[in-house]
């Protein structure tokens, strides 16, 4: 799950990391009203979308006098901002983050997350901040300090330390680094956090440290036990057909393909798309209806993979263990019949009760084509779905 800038930056006051002064904006009055409190020579206005690269596409823009931030809020507030992260729909801006200009005199990058091949917390600290992480990484890799972390003594000063020289920093910024790297830690720790990004963390020509943004990915298969990170979550900044699924207890992700796969398990759903591809076809969608499934999830889940027009097939394919092919089967017959579903459906049972799952799907009238086995119906879904 993730959450906006202006959010993170509200969790970073809680463990005493420091931020610009600012506040979020709805309105271009209300931008007008924070700017004229915050004062200064200049103001920052900043799109509160969840993508990056917002300042390349004008998502972030520098504002010198008040009429400049009116200007600036008028011109981002109800569109749509398109980034490399967001798609060709973009996303909505609903939301401004209005921020006091500071002037700059180095900028960092600093993150936390969990290393997949030591199974660590790690932070990640280069003196390219506000650049391509990755291209810095790729192109320039000495320019990458890298410390892991000992989940049984957990983050130490030494490894702070060591942090702050490699970024050159002396004296006093020393401990104010090390407060901010505790603070990411402990938030990172306490919140189920996946990653924590400040990119750029900057020092100020006066000598302070403020988290100039901020990126904060949260474990979904954790954020349940954190009611206030759950209600930070905004829909509109997600797919749709996504949050619908979620309601139904479906893992739903939208692709750009044309055949639609309907499957239980996430090793299966991802094994049956990669060999839809291998026959020479497209997923329109990942969709794992889950273990212990039943009629009606079955329903949702045709409701889901058809609201896509794109869609010219569907390949159902069930591994009958906990839920049973007979369930699956009556699920499919209600859901063509209410829907009124005129793309071919693909089907391949197996597992318990798969002969009276498949008894109900033979000679029903319908568009549906029983498969034996995986091979064979992936080579049907993709002439099918050519064929429309």
């Amino acid at each position: 799950m993730n959450i906006h800038e202006y959010q993170a930056k509200q969790l970073f006051t809680l463990f005493a990391i420091p931020i610009p002064k600012g506040r979020l904006a709805v309105t271009s009055d209300i931008a007008m009203d924070i700017a004229r409190e915050l004062g200064g020579n200049g103001w920052v206005v900043k799109a509160q979308v969840h993508a990056g690269g917002r300042g390349k596409v004008g998502g972030v823009k520098v504002a010198r006098t008040i009429e400049d931030v009116v200007d600036y809020s008028n011109g981002m507030l109800g569109k749509r901002l398109v980034t490399i992260q967001t798609g060709n729909d973009g996303l909505p801006i609903n939301s401004l983050l209005i921020e006091k200009l500071y002037n700059i005199k180095h900028e960092y990058y600093l993150s936390i997350l969990i290393d997949r091949s030591t199974e660590k917390v790690i932070f990640i600290a280069s003196l390219a901040g506000g650049v391509d992480i990755e291209k810095v990484a790729n192109d320039s890799p000495e320019m990458i300090m890298k410390v892991s972390i000992d989940s049984a003594t957990g983050l130490q000063a030494y490894q702070c330390r060591k942090i702050a020289y490699s970024l050159g920093m002396k004296g006093l910024k020393i401990k104010v680094l090390t407060t901010i790297m505790q603070g990411m830690y402990d938030l990172f720790i306490t919140k189920d956090a996946s990653q924590i990004e400040i990119n750029p963390l900057i020092e100020t020509q006066e000598g302070e440290l403020l988290a100039l943004d901020a990126k904060i990915n949260f474990d979904d298969n954790a954020v349940s036990l954190h009611k206030d990170i759950l209600e930070m979550k905004d829909p509109t900044q997600e797919d749709t057909k996504e949050n619908y699924a979620q309601q139904f207890g479906l893992n739903y992700i939208t692709l750009e393909g044309n055949i639609g796969c309907m499957v239980n398990g996430a090793g299966l759903a991802m094994a049956t798309m990669d060999l839809v591809k291998l026959k020479g076809g497209l997923p329109a969608n990942f969709l794992d209806v889950g273990g212990g499934t039943d009629v009606d999830k079955v329903c949702e889940a045709f409701k889901l993979i058809l609201s896509d027009t794109n869609v010219k097939a569907v390949l159902v394919n069930i591994f009958g263990g906990i839920v049973q092919c007979d369930i699956i089967a009556s699920g499919i017959l209600i859901a063509i019949e209410q829907m009124n579903i005129l793309v071919p459906v693909v089907v391949r049972l197996e597992g318990t009760n798969v002969e009276e799952g498949r008894a109900l799907l033979s000679n029903t009238g319908y568009n549906i084509f029983p498969a034996d086995n995986l091979i064979h119906a992936t080579e049907q879904v993709v002439a099918l779905a050519e064929a429309e």
